[in-house]
Formats: C-alpha cells, sequence, structure tokens
C-alpha cells in the first residue's frame, strides 16, 4: 500500500468506488485529518456504516466500514468535483443540489468540513471537494 497520493481525497474515494463494485463492506487507507473529516461528513449523513482511526508508524490507519455484511451500499455514486488542476469554489448561495436535494456535496469551508446543506444554512461558501448520492 502506498503512502504517498498526490490526490488523498481521489485515493479514498477511488478505494470506496472499487470496494462497492466488487462487493467488500470495508476498506483500509492511509489516514490523514483530511480522509477523516470526509468520512466522518459521511458516516454522519448515512452513507458510510462506520469509521475507525487506527494508529500507526510512519503513519495509521483509517478503517471505513462501508456497509454491514448482508446489506447494500448506501452509495450509488461518489466523485471528486474539485480537482488539484482545476478547484471548483462556489458562494453560500450558489451551492449546487444533487438529485433534487436526495444527494449531497461536501464543501470545505472556513469552518471546517460540511455538506451543502449546512453551509448554506450557515451562510458560508467554500471549495466543493465532493459529490454524493
Amino acid at each position: 500500500m502506498s503512502l504517498q497520493s498526490t490526490d488523498q481525497i481521489a485515493d479514498l474515494i477511488t478505494r470506496i468506488r472499487n470496494a462497492i463494485n466488487v462487493g467488500k463492506t470495508e476498506i483500509l487507507v492511509p489516514t490523514s485529518r483530511l480522509k477523516v473529516g470526509v468520512v466522518e461528513v459521511l458516516a454522519k449523513n448515512g452513507y458510510l456504516a462506520d469509521f475507525k482511526v487506527e494508529e500507526g508508524k510512519p503513519r495509521g490507519l483509517l478503517k471505513v466500514v462501508i456497509n454491514e455484511a448482508g446489506t447494500n451500499a448506501k452509495i450509488n455514486e461518489i466523485t471528486k468535483v474539485s480537482k488539484p488542476g482545476r478547484r471548483v469554489y462556489s458562494a453560500a448561495d450558489e451551492l449546487p443540489v444533487v438529485k433534487s436535494g436526495r444527494g449531497m456535496v461536501i464543501v470545505s469551508t472556513s469552518k471546517g468540513l460540511m455538506t451543502g446543506r449546512e453551509a448554506k444554512k450557515n451562510r458560508l461558501g467554500g471549495e466543493i471537494l465532493v459529490k454524493v448520492w
């Protein structure tokens, strides 16, 4: 498992998408504060079953439980919106709505990571990281 990645969030999303496609229920990824923040938002909104940070040397591991055994994954599609070559920013009143409100975007704001709905409520704009439904 490689510890270096150009785009950490894209790597995390790709691992989640690949695990869902082959029927895995959990994955292990090298941890970072940004990955933990994204997974925390996904778990809080019901898209992931659970997550746990395991300490280690030189870097800890993030154990992501996508769904419980015997159940289907709640994620139908997950994509990275803002990329290293093209960052996507949005004001609070221009944040996108995914699938008529059935999905969500994760936004990096000055107050931390939050869903697009929370960012609109708090009147905060920022970088749109992930779109999921």
